[in-house]
């Protein structure tokens, strides 16, 4: 283990009221982030790794969602998410039980209908993939955890710091191109980054005086932030 995973970061052209929106869907409060950004903090959150970073930026969104999360819903539709906001994009059909919907701004997400012993809220980051295994590979020896494969998919489970039960990467034909509008944070074990830039991840950005953070890109090229262990003592 390399790194553990921090937090979720949005894009947004308007994070006050995409904040505002996912506080709906996840039941939780909006923080003032400062420089026009917030922070969605839900209110059942086990740890601060279930935050959600709205950050603002100039450039609209553009291209398919290739980074979202899975919602387990408190009842048998999403209803109560149409109603606070959510667009639907598709109903179930065939095999599949969820609805997929997506926020103010286009970001799509799914819902899964209510189970008994599961709580209501995110349960799943998805992220597509032209080669899942390597790619679940990568990421489980950066954060550690176990790795299941199904026939189109392979998720990370039990990763350090990660706040759901699986980190599901599905495989599809298409290769990102463009920048994604949700990505991830890590801390770091060391001071710097050197063991993830050995491991194959690309430096995109180094800290800067607006950020104390390195930007980087995994094997297929999701960016990720990466900070610096803070200082103790």
């Amino acid at each position: 283990m390399i790194a553990r995973f921090k937090d979720l970061c949005l894009d947004a052209n308007d994070p006050l009221a995409l904040g505002a929106f996912w506080a709906r869907m996840l039941d939780g409060d909006v923080a003032d982030a400062g420089d026009d950004d917030t922070r969605v903090d839900p209110r059942s959150a086990r740890s601060n790794a279930e935050s959600i970073w709205v950050n603002k930026v100039p450039e609209p969104r553009v291209g398919k969602t290739r980074v979202h999360l899975d919602l387990r819903l408190a009842s048998a539709d999403p209803a109560a998410l149409l109603a606070d906001g959510a667009r639907l994009v598709r109903e179930p059909a065939g095999e599949e039980t969820w609805w997929v919907l997506d926020d103010p701004e286009g970001n799509e997400f799914c819902a899964f209908p209510a189970r008994e012993g599961t709580r209501p809220g995110p349960f799943e980051l998805v992220v597509d993939s032209t080669d899942p295994a390597a790619q679940a590979t990568w990421w489980a020896g950066v954060v550690g955890g176990t790795i299941e494969h199904e026939s189109s998919t392979s998720s990370v489970v039990g990763a350090a710091g990660f706040p759901w039960e699986y980190w599901v990467f599905v495989g599809v034909p298409e290769p990102k191109t463009v920048k994604n509008r949700l990505h991830w944070d890590v801390d770091l074990v060391d001071p710097e980054p050197t063991a993830l830039l050995d491991a194959g991840a690309t430096l995109l950005h180094e800290p800067s005086a607006q950020s104390r953070w390195w930007v980087l890109a995994d094997p297929e090229g999701n960016e990720f932030c990466a900070f610096a262990p803070r200082p103790t003592g």
